[in-house]
């Protein structure tokens, strides 16, 4: 279940409707799909080939079609990261930077685990989201925020895009962020 962090008080907010309501008054959508639903041998897998990903994707069609349609998503991949991916320093470096795009950035939490860190209202300042499987998360359109990894550094996630072109960020400068 997700947790949140508020990094200005170190207040935490745990239980599923608390940290929905909390990100409700953020306008960051939660949600939360059955993690037991994957098939056992994907559950605590990082590294996967493209029927992996399509056996994930086909297990949540019916959650990903329902979400699609409420929020006008009309593409979605696999995204999997771990010690064994190629380049991950690199990949992390460009997601941890403050960032927004123009349209919802989300995240269906399959296996593993990472972190959202998003830029709330004036009253909260940035606060963390930790999410493991099962979690999913729309962070909207223009809220400044980065995606990084917990300290397992494994993760697998439905991206779901308006854009067909996927994943298309915008560098935020904010002097209030800092790590």
């Amino acid at each position: 279940m997700a947790e949140v962090r508020i990094r200005n008080t170190d207040e935490r907010i745990s239980g599923e409707e608390k940290v929905r309501a909390f990100l409700d008054s953020q306008e960051v959508l939660y949600e939360h799909w059955d993690a037991n639903k994957l098939p056992q041998e994907l559950q605590n897998k990082f590294v996967l080939n493209d029927e992996e990903k399509e056996q994930i994707l086909k297990t949540y069609d019916a959650e990903i079609r329902d979400l699609a349609a409420r929020r006008g998503y009309l593409t979605w991949d696999i995204v999997a990261l771990s010690d064994a991916t190629p380049n991950l320093e690199e990949l992390l470096k460009k997601f941890e930077n403050v960032h927004t795009h123009t349209e919802d950035e989300v995240r269906a939490i399959t296996a593993g685990r990472g972190i959202f860190i998003i830029k709330g209202t004036d009253d909260v300042g940035y606060f963390d989201v930790e999410l493991e499987a099962g979690d999913v998360i729309s962070v909207p359109e223009n809220k400044p925020h980065f995606f990084t990894l917990m300290d397992n550094r494994q993760i697998v996630a439905v991206r779901l895009f308006i854009e067909t072109e996927g994943w298309i960020a915008h560098s935020y400068s904010d002097p209030q962020f800092n790590k």
